[in-house]
């Protein structure tokens, strides 16, 4: 049965860390690479869409203690195990929708989002890079790893799936539920490029995982 997305996370709350590290494949090597690109400066203001309990900012306040950090998760649940996680840290932990959550313009210096937006339609995150966009300085830049789908028919079939299992179960609504619709790199780069961004570029992958950089 398919579960809301806030639903979803909230109930596997227990072991999630433990999971997210040892059942995905080459996460011990992307959360840190991950972190390794984004800003350093002192004090940097950084966004994280879907952050989580916060692994990638495990890697991050090793590489630099002093960044302040927006969080964003639909999970209120795991933002308090993130905030347990650094209580000494300039970090604001917002629970909600970051397609809902306005962003001020020309704040951060750089923005991530690890296995987070594989849920979502191109459609859907046409507006949101866009306010992305805006909400980077010039020259901010935004990191996002996540899987993809390997060819358009994968990326469609996916959809497909997740259209019938919403009929089938009697969804009207269009709230979002957890299930995986991962766009192909090359729509993900088009998103981002139709948002404004100047310049996506792939900086690595492991298989079927990506990382993006897109820069203002």
């Amino acid at each position: 049965m398919l579960e809301k997305m806030s639903d979803f996370f909230e109930a596997r709350l227990d072991g999630y860390d433990e999971h997210m590290l040892t059942n995905i494949e080459s996460a011990e090597e992307f959360y840190p690479f991950t972190a390794k690109q984004l800003p350093t400066t002192e004090n940097c203001h950084i966004l994280d869409l879907g952050c989580g309990t916060g692994l990638e900012l495990e890697e991050y306040y090793l590489l630099n203690p002093s960044a302040r950090v927006m969080g964003i998760d639909l999970s209120q649940g795991m933002l308090s195990a993130l905030k347990k996680k650094f209580p000494d840290k300039d970090i604001t932990l917002i629970c909600d929708s970051y397609f809902d959550v306005p962003f001020d313009v020309s704040l951060f210096d750089g923005a991530v989002s690890v296995e987070s937006l594989h849920h979502f339609t191109k459609e859907e995150k046409v507006p949101l890079y866009t306010k992305l966009h805006k909400a980077l300085k010039d020259g901010g830049y935004f990191v996002l790893t996540d899987y993809f789908s390997l060819s358009d028919e994968e990326e469609q079939m996916h959809r497909q799936n997740l259209i019938a299992l919403k009929t089938e179960q009697g969804i009207a609504d269009d709230a979002f539920y957890h299930y995986d619709t991962p766009l192909t790199v090359k729509h993900e780069t088009e998103v981002l490029l139709q948002a404004g961004f100047s310049s996506v570029e792939v900086l690595k992958n492991w298989g079927a995982t990506y990382t993006i950089k897109a820069v203002k």
